[in-house]
């Protein structure tokens, strides 16, 4: 039980417990290596490694109360996922095309990952590709939304800013990390490729139409 295993850890791994465990419930996803803002380079988290210390003891906990914590050691990502609908977070439109476009962005460059499983790009090239996609209304998108879809994803560790300055309305660079990979899987974005592919053909076909309508 994991009682028994919390009872026998030491006063300091039990606060360890409890503020990481908050920490899952509220991030959802934790990742190996994140970006130092201070030091300009990529450092192991502590957090993370305290958590693969503390997770046997961690998930049969989560398990009791309805969460699954699952763990990928090759990628390095510790995910908490809920097993009850009502505690899933809904993502506003924005949010979550940017979302699919950094996951478009990862697929395109992770063959030139480096060891972190990071992939380095910025604010302006997310928007660019979601214009070029025919993803904006009106080919168009307002610093409140290009800045609150961006915190939305930091906060839950699928994104990291990196600067230590304010968010910029002209844009930031940021890394997606590897979390991405399990809110959006390779089915999904290969679907998604492939319904923008069929809308590209669509539009195509039906500006043909309009040109020979209009010679006729």
């Amino acid at each position: 039980m994991w009682s028994e295993q919390y009872e026998k850890l030491s006063s300091y791994e039990q606060g360890e417990f409890r503020r990481l465990g908050n920490y899952l419930l509220s991030h959802t996803y934790m990742v190996r290596f994140t970006y130092d803002t201070g030091e300009e380079t990529t450092l192991p988290n502590s957090d993370y490694n305290t958590v693969l210390r503390l997770y046997e003891v961690l998930q049969e906990y989560f398990e009791v109360i309805g969460w699954r914590l699952s763990k990928d050691d090759d990628f390095g990502i510790v995910s908490l996922i809920s097993e009850y609908d009502n505690n899933r977070f809904r993502l506003d439109r924005f949010t979550t095309l940017f979302l699919y476009v950094c996951r478009l962005i990862y697929e395109e460059n992770r063959e030139n990952e480096n060891s972190y499983h990071v992939v380095k790009t910025d604010t302006s090239s997310v928007v660019e590709k979601m214009k070029t996609l025919g993803l904006l209304k009106g080919g168009k998108s307002t610093q409140k939304e290009r800045i609150d879809s961006q915190r939305t994803l930091v906060h839950f560790n699928i994104i990291q800013k990196m600067e230590p300055s304010p968010w910029s309305a002209d844009g930031n660079d940021i890394l997606i990390l590897p979390s991405i990979l399990y809110v959006i899987d390779n089915q999904s974005i290969n679907a998604m490729i492939s319904e923008l592919e069929d809308m590209k053909v669509s539009e195509e076909a039906d500006h043909e139409n309009t040109q020979k309508t209009a010679v006729d």
